[in-house]
This record gives structure tokens, sequence and C-alpha cells, in this order.
């Protein structure tokens, strides 16, 4: 899956830093700063949007708590807003936000 950039020029910044890292020129430390300047952020989900995603794609809690590889009792209280989803289980719910449940099937 290709990178979501904030522009066209973060992505050529990016992919210039990606080549002086792989020739061993920019340090770890040094991409992860690009990567956090260049790269577009997840961004946190409503208790609603997580419903009305779950009901797009016609599942169940469970069935998408199955894809996202947690608990139903996960899925909902995130639909509750007891809890909000973080990390990957954020970037997996943005995955199928913008590409279906089939890009993480």
């Amino acid at each position: 899956m290709a990178k979501k950039y904030k522009s066209d020029a973060f992505a050529a910044a990016h992919e210039a830093a990606m080549d002086l890292a792989s020739a061993g020129l920019v340090s770890k430390q040094t991409m992860r700063a690009f990567d956090e300047m260049c790269l577009t952020p997840v961004e946190e989900m409503t208790p609603e949007k997580i419903r009305a995603l779950r009901q797009r794609e016609n599942a169940s809690q469970a069935v998408f708590a199955r894809y996202l590889n947690v608990t139903a009792g996960l899925v909902s209280q995130w639909e509750r807003g007891e809890k909000k989803p973080r990390g990957a289980s954020l970037k997996l719910l943005s995955l199928v936000e913008n590409n279906g449940l089939n890009a993480i099937a």
C-alpha cells in the first residue's frame, strides 16, 4: 500500500530522505522525524464514525472485531465511547475507512 503524504512536495522530500537512509547517510532517528513531518497522520475516530463504518461494511460487531483482531466487546466499547481506538487498531480502522474491509482481509 502506498504511503499517503500531506503534499507532493512532502512526498518528494520523504523519497529523497529514504534514498539517503538506504545509502546509510541518514539515521533512523532522522527518518522518524521525516515520517512524522511528511506522512498524513491518522486521525481519531468518534464512536458514531466507527459505528457508521462498521454498518457501511455490513458487518456485525463480532465480524468487524475479527477483521481488526480485537474482541467484539472492544468494538462495542468504541461505539459507545467508553474506549478509543489507538495505535494499530486506529490505523486499521483508517484503512477500512479508505479502502473497505477487503484491505485488511
